[in-house]
């Protein structure tokens, strides 16, 4: 594990469990939720603070989708779910390619298999300057021929300290039984976040559409705001009631996208020709400190 360090901001990095943060602290104060450190050693990505979503981001249903006219079928990797969820990247390993007290770039290199088919060049930049730590991430396709591609962010923000979340958006999708989503629109005004409102009574597991790429969470010491580059056009907010943690992921398309025909640009995945990239940056302030 990697511990990059500015003044009293920190956090632990481990690039052998799928490139995530194991925690982040400023001072003596937890920002994401506190991470179990055997299950991290045991190369458990579930128990991290963050973790990448890419080459694409949520679920694709049934694991199945169609591509150019070519069908795939694509690895379980989520226990028992039908559904593949949160791309690759968080399941594998990554290398250590630059390294300094407050900056590193992780490397992946994908040859195309059963989990996902198409060859992908991917690297993350983490950089922590004294109020906040900044996230850089992209994926090349070195596919052959044109190929999906979508990117995020999945943190995990402790309930403690009674959190309350705000950001805009213009839409939502609504999701079925199965958590895949089956209807957009407007955002209902009891989903609204224009203003701050309490997380933990909310049960949320949508998408939010039209995202203007920032967000602020009010938690006390770990009080931050997000801000995000153009390629994260929607928010993934995940409030579940089982769970001492609330999740506002910066994601680049909706999902199961691969499985929405006629998606507008800002909620599906991109096509990259091979060769071409895809990247985002994001950054969380602290706001909460003194």
């Amino acid at each position: 594990m990697l511990t990059l360090r500015a003044g009293e901001n920190a956090i632990v990095v481990a690039p052998e469990t799928g490139g995530g943060v194991v925690g982040w602290m400023t001072g003596n104060t937890p920002v994401l939720r506190r991470a179990v450190p055997g299950a991290v050693v045991a190369g458990n990505p579930h128990v991290l603070g963050w973790f990448p979503l890419l080459p694409y981001a949520n679920r694709i249903a049934r694991g199945r989708f169609t591509w150019r006219g070519v069908d795939h079928r694509l690895t379980p990797n989520f226990g028992d779910s039908p559904h593949t969820i949160h791309g690759i990247g968080w399941q594998r390993p990554w290398s250590v390619e630059m390294l300094t007290a407050c900056r590193a770039r992780l490397g992946l290199d994908h040859a195309g298999d059963a989990a996902w088919p198409f060859a992908f060049r991917a690297t993350l930049d983490y950089a922590v300057a004294p109020d906040s730590v900044t996230v850089g991430i992209a994926l090349t396709n070195r596919a052959p021929h044109p190929a999906p591609a979508g990117l995020g962010l999945h943190p995990y923000f402790p309930k403690a300290h009674d959190p309350a979340l705000r950001f805009g958006a213009t839409g939502v999708w609504r999701t079925g039984p199965d958590v895949l989503p089956a209807a957009h629109g407007p955002v209902p005004a009891d989903w609204r976040f224009d203003q701050s409102r309490r997380v933990t009574p909310m049960r949320l597991d949508n998408c939010f559409t039209g995202w203007d790429g920032r967000a602020a969470i009010a938690a006390g010491p770990a009080s931050l705001c997000i801000a995000a580059s153009a390629a994260f056009t929607n928010l993934q907010v995940f409030t579940p009631d089982w769970g001492d943690f609330f999740c506002a992921e910066p994601v680049s398309h909706v999902p199961d996208a691969l499985n929405h025909a006629g998606l507008p640009a800002d909620q599906a995945m991109a096509c990259l020709a091979p060769g071409e990239a895809l990247a985002g940056t994001i950054r969380l302030i602290l706001s909460g400190r003194g």
